[in-house]
């Protein structure tokens, strides 16, 4: 992504609200932590955040969760550092 990419997420309303309607789970417990975080973060995301989130968003609820509460590590597709680094905040959050 390039910094066009980022300025544009940071300063459009509806690609805000898209991510934070994909947020929203079926599972409280993660429908909590992502909105702790969004509330917290969301207007300082960078694009390999937005990104990293956006993988985590399209994971199911389950796998979401373990790897949330550490039961389990990304593997594949989105085993990149900065989902690491992304799920490391999200574990505080």
């Amino acid at each position: 992504m390039t910094e066009t990419n980022h300025a544009a997420h940071q300063s459009d309303p509806a690609n805000r609200a898209r991510l934070r309607w994909r947020a929203r789970r079926g599972l409280l417990e993660n429908d909590i932590i992502l909105t702790r975080f969004l509330d917290a973060r969301e207007t300082e995301l960078t694009d390999d955040e937005v990104d990293a989130l956006t993988r985590l968003l399209d994971l199911s609820d389950n796998a979401l969760m373990d790897l949330v509460l550490a039961r389990k590590e990304p593997e594949g597709e989105i085993d990149l550092p900065h989902v690491r680094a992304l799920l490391q905040q999200l574990r505080l959050a």
